[in-house]
């Protein structure tokens, strides 16, 4: 088990200091727990790692059951592991067992404020959903420059990217995209960041009618008219459904993600694709 200012082993005597005192300043989870307790030695790492990952915004007290018997008794453990979130020096949420990484974020995510990051990524999402590119480039530019790995930034700045034509360094981003929730976003930007590159090397196909409909709204795309692409695309699709192995498809659902499902005409061209496809 680890340990540091963060990270602590308490008892009945420094209970009240560490725990109850701290959480007036910052929350505190309180693992109770057992050497016995096989389920604990799984729950405690992932404990660990996620109060390791929140950079001193929240503390772990970790208390031995066995050797801490009135806290157990005074705080109703009757099972373990059991975690209780402390929070201006009360109880404000509690859970029993182990649980998901999945499931321990969202409980953090009710019991912790904000950081200074979190609420840029928020407003450069919000920028995002108004079509202000340049400033939402920037703000998750600033971001990564705080915090490089961070999936929702990476993927925020690739939509301000690509919404603005910008291949080359969206696809670097992409082809390394770390392992996250975020991870199918990203996934879904990739055909229209490779096609986007194939038009800039003039490289699209030129065939026929259709072709210069789809290298037209390539082109509406890179420069920032998103609705105007998709008219475009959405009318080679009523026209072939199949279009280069269903490249159209891929792209029209790439741009609806660099628009963000928050958005009223998003949802108006989703219906609209599913209508045409389906």
């Amino acid at each position: 088990m680890m340990t540091s200012d963060n990270i602590l082993d308490v008892d009945e005597i420094n209970f009240e200091y560490e725990v109850v005192a701290y959480s007036k300043n910052s929350p505190v989870l309180v693992d109770f727990w057992a050497e016995w307790c096989q389920p604990c030695k799984v729950l405690t790492p992932l404990l660990e790692h996620l109060v390791i990952e929140s950079e001193g915004t929240l503390r772990l007290a970790r208390v031995n059951v066995d050797r801490n018997p009135n806290l157990a008794q005074m705080y109703s453990v009757r099972s373990i592991p059991t975690v209780k979130a402390f929070s201006q020096g009360q109880v404000v949420a509690e859970f029993v067992g182990v649980q998901s990484e999945e499931r321990l974020r969202e409980f953090l995510s009710k019991i912790t404020p904000p950081s200074a990051v979190d609420l840029d990524i928020e407003k450069g999402e919000n920028l995002l959903s108004l079509g202000k590119w340049q400033e939402a480039q920037t703000i998750f530019s600033q971001v990564l420059e705080v915090k490089p790995e961070s999936p929702k930034a990476q993927l925020g700045f690739t939509r301000a990217l690509l919404a603005q034509g910008n291949a080359t360094r969206s696809l670097q981003i992409l082809k390394e995209f770390p392992s996250s929730r975020e991870y199918a976003n990203a996934e879904l930007l990739i055909p229209y960041a490779k096609t986007l590159s194939d038009f800039e090397k003039d490289q699209l196909p030129q065939e026929n009618n259709l072709d210069a409909t789809f290298k037209n709204s390539i082109r509406l795309a890179s420069h920032s008219n998103l609705p105007a692409a998709l008219d475009g695309l959405l009318d080679i699709l009523k026209q072939d459904k199949q279009y280069r192995n269903g490249l159209a498809r891929e792209v029209v659902i790439s741009l609806l993600e660099i628009l963000g499902n928050e958005v009223p005409i998003s949802r108006q061209y989703r219906a609209e694709l599913t209508s045409i496809l389906f």
